[in-house]
């Protein structure tokens, strides 16, 4: 009988994986050496027997020193898309097969762009706070319909939240690295792009091509009037850029889910704004995308396995 493998899981903190259906499957396979709290500099002490890590949290970082320290890790399985904690040269030099979940949080995540932008663009939380303090505000707020949206990348979330703009009523404009015309919507260049859009949102991977490409003067270029979204990562964007544009009012608001340092620090200047609404990276994070992501990051780990039998 061939022994069970033994899959490490580090980082699962706050838990997510242990109340999973898919953990528990995984348990009847294999053999599992979990930890519920990041380990921060104990992440070597944790996996320098690894052959098989499952990788929950993106903060926890996988460094060239990681590599370095852990020479029996051969496959690296990452529940979510993004790999820019990874240093993925370093894992190809050693011979790490690293994995992640593509697709599976893009309805999820395209509902929470949905969500920040009408409640900019209607002042939803000010409202809300105004009425429970006993007033009734009748400002005027934006309509979403006939106005342009403009989806900088095209993956999967991208395109979602590109129809989801469509379905009320929103002309859509997109610009992607890598333009996809069968996809039917409109491509125009990025510079266009700012100046058209009444919302501005961000679908991009973290990378050196990517690391602070919004910055003084793509806000600049966008309308008084525009809102911008992101939910991709936090770098992307010249954070002081961007606070400079709100309090201005170089742009009219901003729906952020990613913050170039997470969690959101006590004293960062974002949380004074009025013109935003927070959330805490948390745009993908719903019962059907955590079990179906977790499940792609298991089922890597079977595949790969098959790879070597």
């Amino acid at each position: 009988m061939a022994s069970r493998p033994v899959i490490y899981i580090p980082d699962d903190a706050p838990v997510v994986m242990a109340n999973s259906a898919a953990y528990a499957a995984l348990q009847e396979r294999a053999d599992v050496r979990y930890w519920d709290t990041l380990p921060g500099p104990e992440l070597v002490e944790r996996i320098k027997d690894a052959e098989i890590v499952i990788n929950i949290r993106s903060s926890c970082r996988f460094t060239a020193g990681i590599f370095d320290a852990c020479p029996r890790l051969k496959l690296l399985s990452i529940w979510g898309t993004g790999t820019d904690h990874v240093d993925l040269a370093a894992a190809a030099r050693h011979g790490v097969t690293i994995t992640n979940t593509p697709g599976v949080a893009a309805i999820a995540i395209a509902e929470h762009c949905l969500m920040l932008m009408l409640a900019v663009a209607r002042r939803i939380i000010d409202t809300d706070r105004a009425v429970r303090q006993g007033h009734w505000p009748r400002a005027q707020v934006a309509q979403m319909h006939g106005k342009t949206l403009g989806v900088i990348g095209l993956g999967a979330i991208g395109r979602q939240f590109a129809r989801l703009g469509q379905a009320i009523g929103m002309n859509v404009i997109t610009w992607t690295m890598n333009p996809k015309p069968e996809l039917g919507f409109e491509h125009v260049k990025l510079d266009e792009l700012y100046r058209r859009s009444d919302v501005v949102s961000l679908h991009l991977r973290l990378s050196e091509q990517t690391t602070g490409m919004v910055g003084r003067e793509q806000f600049q270029m966008m309308k008084p009037s525009a809102i911008f979204i992101n939910t991709a990562r936090g770098p992307i964007v010249d954070e002081f850029a961007m606070l400079e544009a709100l309090v201005s009012a170089r742009i009219a608001g901003a729906g952020l889910d990613v913050f170039t340092v997470e969690p959101l620090p006590a004293d960062s200047p974002i949380k004074g704004l009025p013109n935003v609404v927070l959330t805490p990276h948390s745009a993908g994070i719903t019962p059907e995308t955590l079990e179906a992501g977790l499940a792609m990051s298991i089922d890597n780990v079977w595949k790969w396995l098959a790879t070597r039998s």
